[in-house]
Parts: C-alpha cells; structure tokens; sequence
C-alpha cells in the first residue's frame, strides 16, 4: 500500500491509502506522479485544495509518516510540537519554613 498526504499552506490536510495496483507496484519516487494522477481521478479527492505528496508508513523517506495537522517543508513531513502539559498538584514542591536561630 502506498500513503498519501494531501498539504495546503504546508500543513497535512488529510492521509489516505492507496493500492499498490493502482501506482503500477513501482517504488518511491517513481510511484508519487503516478499516486498524484491516480488521486485525480477520483472526484471526492480530487476537489480537495492542496498538493499530494506520498507519505512513507516506515519513515523510510520524507523523515516521517504524515499524520493530520503535520507540518511539510517541501522535502520532510514534519510532527508538531508537543504541547507543554497543565500542571499537576505533584507539579509543586513545598518549601519548608527557614529556621531561624537565636544569636
């Protein structure tokens, strides 16, 4: 199976699937015009606003396996951030009070 990653304004706007038959059984990058032109022909797909480019499942190129709302610098897909998380009460440490001694 061959994946694919629709990009539009350099963010993964939807990954799809596509069979081996349908890309000739060639390998990466032969098979990514021809994946292209297959996506073309199928209306619901072909509407979509971007530019599709394969995708590798085993990260063997293009860095990593694109998923919803990666980024795409026109070589890699690339993960977004991942967000700080909220604190937790075990987030917190509690001082103890200062000792103060006598002179």
């Amino acid at each position: 199976m061959a994946h694919y990653a629709l990009v539009n304004e350099g963010i993964v706007r939807n990954v799809i699937t596509v069979a081996n038959a349908a890309i000739d059984d060639l390998p990466f990058p032969e098979s990514e015009p021809v994946g292209v032109a297959f996506i073309a022909t199928l209306p619901d797909l072909a509407i979509q606003v971007g530019t599709w480019w394969e995708t590798s499942y085993n990260n063997n190129f293009r860095g990593v396996y694109a998923g919803l709302g990666y980024g795409f610098d026109g070589v890699n897909f690339i993960a977004p951030a991942e967000p700080e998380p909220e604190p937790t009460p075990d987030d917190y440490t509690v001082q103890p009070e200062p000792v103060i001694e006598a002179p």
